[in-house]
């Protein structure tokens, strides 16, 4: 059964995401939250697998509501799933640093927030190969400051491999595919790159591997 928390500040948008997951037999509604405040305290007390988080909220916004969980380590099973009116923007890459799994949408088709939300319980990044170079190409056009790149050389060789290929928005069969090894190989590579990085999820090793300069990105 997978566990969710749904955070929106407006009751209709909570109503609607509720009635949709609560017609699947493998999915439950453990709470809801109207901002970011009510969210953590309700993520500690629960703890459930997945926390829908609207972006943009009062007392405590989508984004600084993230970076909380994220924080926290009792909540280190929670996948947050960012939920925005506007598609790809700013908020969405600083909701991914922050340690957002990914986002959706909210016009997003109910077959494909149904499918979004099953993905998001099994670790799985929520990046499109289409939108992982929209993303990285407007906002990380040079690598930050930060200590990833003193990190990176952690990695062994296949492990580097395999963290510019997840960075290319490849899925795990994809780059067993490509590096010529069983899928499972693959998520161990990427697994253990993640536990070195100190990166929570696939999404959070996406940034990490642009901000060190592991990988560059591609020129619009």
């Amino acid at each position: 059964m997978i566990r969710v928390l749904l955070v929106d500040d407006q009751p209709l948008i909570r109503s609607g995401f509720r009635a949709l997951l609560d017609l699947e037999d493998d999915i439950e509604v453990v709470a809801e939250a109207a901002d970011g405040s009510q969210a953590l305290a309700l993520a500690r007390q629960h703890l459930p697998d997945i926390a829908l988080i609207d972006i943009q909220m009062p007392r405590m916004d989508g984004i600084e509501a993230t970076q909380r969980i994220a924080a926290d380590p009792t909540l280190a099973g929670v996948h947050v799933v960012i939920l925005t009116n506007y598609g790809l923007d700013e908020y969405v890459f600083h909701a991914l640093r922050a340690g957002a799994a990914g986002f959706l949408v909210k016009d997003v088709l109910p077959e494909d927030f149904l499918h979004a939300v099953r993905v998001a319980a099994r670790g799985d990044a929520l990046l499109a190969p289409s939108i992982t170079r929209r993303l990285i190409n407007r906002y990380v056009s040079q690598p930050l400051h930060t200590d990833a790149s003193t990190r990176m050389p952690e990695l062994t060789a296949r492990e580097r491999e395999a963290v510019t290929l997840v960075a290319q928005g490849m899925s795990n069969d994809e780059i067993a595919t490509r590096m010529v090894i069983s899928t499972l190989t693959a998520k161990t590579h990427i697994n253990r790159a993640m536990t070195k990085l100190q990166a929570r999820d696939r999404a959070q090793l996406v940034v990490l591997a642009y901000e060190s300069g592991l990988v560059a990105p591609r020129k619009s």
